[in-house]
């Protein structure tokens, strides 16, 4: 049975969002009880929940706090990224309608953490609703002297910070931590080279520290249970809970809060009530497009959190869980996910301004039925060409992601393609020597 008892970013609190409602739910005292803490005592805290970053890479939160230099020779900045343009991944957008102060607080926190005196919420410019929704909790925040220089005098405490939005243009390049301070800048959305790191050299050459919305969300709840109840919930290399965003052929899509480690079949089963007309599973895209599709025939036993799905060579991500039924066109997903990639690629790298571009084309003469089995192997090369072997992770996003449906459904690629091309080999032809059988090639 699914524990979805637990609520600590996403509480059943009517009107949570507003001001006052929050405050009467302990809003913002975990502020009071960090500037209580030294800096290290509350990074030690953090470090101490086990607390990973929710935005996929999955890195402990407190250690990246720790790389944040000390003192106050340079301006310091926290960039919390809310763009959420994974194809499968809408479980920020929930945070900024229903919990925004929840965000608010954690940037406090985290900006008490580290000495930042100003942050960036990044978020994806299609998300008008919601960045009005977060902006009113900010303007609330900053009236009633919760942030900005009145926060001194609200908590009695010499530390105080700015927080502002910024609007992306809708790249999805721009969710790339250095992307994303690019676009910040004003300046076009090329990933940068790493290392120096953000910490070390990121906003206007200043160290910055780059979280997840949720992550950074998470953090007061973390601080109002103390973090060793926090690190029990869960999975315990991978602990707490996550906001799995679950779409596709479910009969209850939508975002629910559940402690890592649930079993993505109880997930499906019991609280998205199934598929639809009770069909069969073909397969599960278990953290957003990007990540490694699992066979709806090796779901058993499936925990939804990032040790458990390594081993069946796939990764929680965004936790945006995608369902598809037995029905479903496997290549056009793929052909629609290479799609995605090639058209957002920035250009900069050669393997995933190309290979996107090459695998969207083999896909394309693969479901036109044009192409031979010889162009699934060649499919899958491309991907692995394109591996690791660029600045950013969008080249691996999209490299994991066909490459997970041309070997995991291989047969549905072998029903659409033709048998191997063979062709005669004029220098054979000419040639009396040799028989008939010879001229017949392999492609």
């Amino acid at each position: 049975m699914i524990d979805n008892s637990i609520k600590l970013i996403l509480p059943d609190i009517p009107n949570l969002s507003d001001l006052e409602v929050y405050r009467k739910n302990k809003g913002y005292e975990s502020y009071r009880k960090a500037i209580s803490m030294t800096q290290d005592e509350l990074i030690n805290e953090v470090k101490k929940s086990g607390l990973r970053g929710r935005g996929g890479a999955c890195f402990p939160t407190g250690l990246k706090w720790t790389f944040m230099p000390k003192g106050n020779e340079k301006p310091k900045y926290l960039a919390v990224n809310g763009d959420e343009s994974e194809p499968g991944s809408f479980k920020d957008r929930q945070i900024f309608e229903y919990n925004p102060h929840q965000l608010i607080e954690g940037i406090m926190i985290a900006g008490y953490a580290m000495g930042i005196k100003a942050a960036y919420i990044y978020i994806r410019g299609e998300y008008h609703k919601w960045i009005n929704l977060l902006q009113k909790a900010i303007d609330d925040a900053y009236s009633a002297g919760l942030i900005g220089p009145k926060m001194k005098e609200t908590f009695n405490h010499r530390y105080s910070i700015d927080i502002y939005i910024h609007k992306g243009a809708g790249a999805y390049i721009c969710g790339e931590e250095t992307s994303l301070m690019e676009s910040i800048e004003g300046n076009r959305a090329y990933p940068r080279f790493k290392p120096p790191f953000p910490a070390q050299n990121g906003l206007w050459g200043m160290p910055t520290t780059v979280n997840n919305a949720e992550t950074i969300a998470t953090v007061p709840a973390i601080l109002r249970i103390g973090a060793e109840e926090y690190a029990k919930i869960g999975e315990p290399k991978h602990p707490g809970t996550l906001l799995f965003g679950v779409s596709g052929h479910v009969n209850k899509p939508g975002v629910y809060e559940l402690p890592t480690g649930t079993l993505l079949k109880d997930i499906i089963y019991e609280l998205c009530g199934g598929v639809p007309n009770n069909k069969k599973i073909k397969g599960v895209i278990p953290g957003g497009s990007s990540m490694p599709v699992l066979r709806g025939d090796e779901l058993e036993g499936v925990k939804m959190d990032e040790e458990s799905l390594k081993q069946y060579g796939t990764h929680i991500g965004t936790a945006g869980i995608v369902v598809m039924d037995e029905d479903t066109d496997v290549v056009k997903v793929a052909l629609r996910i290479a799609h995605f990639y090639h058209h957002e690629s920035c250009g900069q790298c050669t393997p995933c301004r190309e290979g996107n571009g090459w695998m969207e084309n083999i896909l394309k003469r693969i479901k036109l039925g044009e192409a031979t089995s010889n162009d699934i192997d060649l499919l899958i090369s491309v991907a692995n060409n394109i591996e690791s072997r660029t600045v950013c992770a969008l080249g691996d996003a999209a490299a994991w992601a066909v490459r997970g449906f041309a070997t995991k459904f291989r047969e549905d690629f072998e029903k659409v393609v033709k048998p191997k091309r063979t062709f005669v080999s004029p220098n054979i032809a000419h040639s009396k020597r040799n028989s008939p059988e010879t001229l017949l090639v392999s492609a």
